[in-house]
Formats: C-alpha cells, structure tokens, sequence
C-alpha cells in the first residue's frame, strides 16, 4: 500500500513551532527519549526506527505539520492522550495514542493528506539510546 508507506518516510518537520502552540499532553510525557521502533500492524509495511526527544512527533506521522496547523485535545488522561489536528491546505486528522509503559505506546492515526485518507495503526516501542546528535 503505497500512501501507507509513505508516511514511514515522512518527516514530521516544524513540529509545533512555539511552545504555546503545543498542548501538554499528560500521556506523552511518560514517554522516554531515545530510539524508537515504528512497527505497523498492517502485513508487509516496513518498520520505521525514529530518534524521539519530543513524543508530540507521534501526533503528526503522516504529514508534516507547520505553525498553521491547530490542534484540539480531545483527551488529555494519564495513559491516553487523543488530538485532532488541521492543517490548512494539507489536510487533517486524528491521533489517539495509549502508553502502556514509558517505553512502548500504541499509536492510532487517520485523516485526509491533500485529499487521499490514511488510517494507520502501529505500535511505538523505545529500543535503545540515540546514535545521531539530532532528535525529533
């Protein structure tokens, strides 16, 4: 599935420009920095391994997201944080993410990207220290 993929390869790029534009999400700040392992739970999608140092990267996986996009927590709870987003002139959508330790989450995506849907479901799990200087 080939729009499926590219979201693997997507950079979340800009993500939440300023800080007053980031919601502070309880759940996400459970999570810990490091290298982190995307796998999906769709057959045949490649596995995706991120450096994580702001977890609000694993709201925006499919599209890249500029300080014109809004967002509005639906849930804010310890273990569950969900969050709809719009981004003018890319698209919008919905992600809910349910930390089940600091080191391994489920993320549940779908929305529109100019137009095309996705719904994406994949398992976020921390799988060792950074190598490269740069985070996201």
């Amino acid at each position: 599935m080939t729009k499926f993929i590219r979201f693997l390869i997507l950079p979340a790029v800009g993500l939440f420009a300023t800080a007053a534009d980031a919601p502070s999400l309880a759940a996400l700040g459970q999570l810990q920095p490091g290298k982190w392992t995307l796998t999906s739970r769709e057959d045949g999608v490649p596995t995706r391994s991120i450096c994580l140092g702001d977890p609000r990267v694993l709201l925006h996986l499919r599209q890249p997201v500029t300080a014109s996009c809004s967002r509005f927590v639906i849930t804010n709870d310890p273990n569950v944080s969900t969050v709809h987003y719009t981004c003018p002139g890319s698209g919008s959508g919905r992600t809910t993410i349910r930390v089940e330790t600091p080191r391994l989450a489920q993320v549940n995506t779908q929305g529109l990207v100019n137009g095309t849907p996705f719904d994406i479901s994949l398992e976020a799990r921390r799988t060792g220290e950074c190598t490269s200087v740069s985070m996201r």
